[in-house]
């Protein structure tokens, strides 16, 4: 099975309702007075990151990336569980896991670790409290609403590249958390940027029913020549948003477009539709 295939399969087993039908990136769950927003995301080498690489780094960026998806909630940190294969240079990762914990106030609860033979796989859950409730969706976009992204894309495939200025933004990502909870009492849905500019707000078009059209002038990248590129890489970890036109945002934001009723395709890019999600981003399988 292929990524979409298979989470299409799981579709089809008993869901919580705080799952969201499995269409966004956290499950929402409230307890009493408390709503409660949990995610879980791995990391594998060789596809996410190098087999060489600092497992400081491996740490953080495993921390940052599942914090990123509770800042689209507009979410606070509680706590990790952690799962962990042993394997080389496992104090480095202790000492990356032990910053990021810091940075971010999201102290270790707990999880699993285990010898294994083959390339690591690596996995998180973070768990958080939201702090405004409804708690932002991807599905909420309204006609009229503009579209917005908090800095720019592409910049993780520069430090990817090498390009020396830009190497944190891969290796060390850091998650919007702050910015996502200015803006969850305003807007109308939200997502964090990890697969590309394009599919994520492909995504967030197909889960609202609404056609997403950009103007690809507007959209801040780190490289004008190769604005292509940048918008479909991926790991850029800004947040996506949307809002009514005339909003007052609490926090710095550029605005990439406009919501439309829906058309024949659910992304415009300038006048170009586009569909076809194999085409605009990073899908695993």
């Amino acid at each position: 099975m292929n990524e979409p295939d298979f989470i299409a399969a799981l579709r089809a087993l008993p869901l919580h309702p705080g799952a969201r039908g499995l269409m966004d990136d956290c499950a929402v769950l409230t307890l009493g007075t408390e709503t409660l927003v949990i995610t879980h995301d791995m990391m594998a080498e060789g596809t996410h990151f190098r087999p060489d690489a600092d497992m400081a780094d491996v740490a953080w960026k495993l921390v940052a990336t599942n914090l990123s998806d509770l800042a689209a909630k507009g979410a606070e940190p509680v706590g990790v569980l952690l799962g962990h294969i042993l394997g080389r240079d496992d104090a480095r990762f202790i000492e990356g896991l032990r910053e990021a914990l810091a940075a971010f106030d999201a102290p270790l609860l707990g999880g699993d670790t285990i010898a294994a033979a083959g390339p690591r796989a690596l996995g998180l859950t973070a768990i958080g409290r939201a702090t405004h409730k409804p708690v932002p969706e991807r599905s909420g976009a309204q006609v009229g609403d503009g579209v917005w992204l908090t800095g720019p894309v592409g910049r993780a495939m520069l430090g990817f590249e090498g390009v020396p200025e830009h190497r944190a933004a891969f290796n060390r990502p850091s998650p919007r958390l702050t910015e996502g909870r200015a803006l969850a009492p305003l807007v109308s849905a939200m997502m964090d940027v990890s697969d590309g500019l394009l599919l994520d707000a492909l995504r967030m078009a197909e889960a609202s029913g609404v056609t997403l059209a950009l103007d690809p002038q507007a959209i801040p990248v780190a490289d004008a020549k190769r604005l292509d590129q940048c918008i479909r890489w991926g790991d850029d970890y800004e947040l996506l948003f949307t809002a009514p036109a005339a909003a007052a945002l609490p926090v710095p934001a550029h605005r990439i477009g406009t919501v439309s009723a829906r058309g024949p395709a659910p992304l415009l890019l300038g006048e170009t539709p586009l569909g076809d999600p194999a085409t605009l981003g990073y899908r695993h399988g």
